[in-house]
């Protein structure tokens, strides 16, 4: 178990439909990274950016991203995580690995898929939220259009980390910054989004706001929102248990059941 835990986040551009060259960019941003972390957090779609065009894009569950993915988390002994276009059982889904620095790995797909742009009718929302235990943390990643929906994101496993991982546009980022910082207060846990910069095959913009913020919903990360930035943040275990002893909101929270 680990007291402290290092997040490396990665706002960045992407190359639209184009796997190989965002591979090898992010490949050198994890070059360029300075120190040793714990966990690199890539953006919602990563090789891709968010397109609907799935059925060129789709790779395997082993296709070549996750071999790469898993090649990075070896070299760098570290986690990483992000979300692929992925097809299986004639399904598209909208997947997060989370890859372990021995290259084993855990899956999330995404369980909310953004009906104004249509994802619902390309891909199959998941329907099992996962709970990663790492170094001694518990870490819920969830992707984009999951932050509205505040339920979902429940700490009922008293996790320590809460997670998201977007291509969120700039005509919504008001929502995207006001609803990170009210899931880590209402959950008592760090929240992250990880958000991605510049425009898209679609011409949408996004402007990032890559950020992390504590239990009280401070935000501790300093690099400048809207431009490419890669910043690792030491996350305290410390922090999260003296405040929920000290406040329990936690322990006040409702006892309810979905059907």
């Amino acid at each position: 178990m680990s007291k402290n835990l290092k997040i490396t986040i990665i706002q960045s551009e992407l190359h639209w439909e184009n796997a190989e060259a965002n591979r090898a960019m992010f490949s050198e941003k994890i070059q360029n990274i300075e120190g040793e972390t714990d966990l690199i957090i890539l953006p919602e779609m990563f090789p891709t950016g968010f397109s609907m065009n799935a059925e060129k894009l789709a790779e395997p569950n082993n296709g070549e991203t996750l071999r790469w993915m898993i090649q990075e988390a070896q070299k760098n002994n570290c986690a990483i995580t992000g979300s692929i276009i992925i097809s299986e059982e004639n399904n598209y889904y909208n997947r997060l690995f989370f890859v372990f620095p021995d290259g084993s790995f855990q899956k999330y797909d995404k369980k909310h898929t953004f009906t104004l742009a249509k994802e619902n009718k390309t891909y199959s929302a998941g329907n099992e939220r996962l709970i990663v235990e790492y170094k001694g943390w518990k870490i819920c990643p969830l992707v984009c259009y999951d932050l509205r929906f505040p339920v979902w994101a429940r700490n009922t496993e008293d996790y320590d980390v809460l997670m998201y991982v977007a291509n969120w546009p700039k005509v919504r980022t008001l929502a995207w910054d006001t609803l990170l910082r009210a899931r880590a207060i209402e959950n008592m846990a760090y929240c992250i989004g990880v958000n991605r910069v510049g425009f898209d095959g679609n011409e949408h913009e996004y402007v990032g706001h890559s950020a992390i913020y504590d239990v009280l919903g401070k935000q501790i990360s300093t690099t400048s929102y809207e431009t490419e930035f890669t910043e690792t943040i030491v996350l305290d275990k410390e922090h999260i248990e003296s405040n929920r002893k000290h406040l329990q909101f936690l322990n006040d929270r409702d006892h309810f059941i979905l059907k």
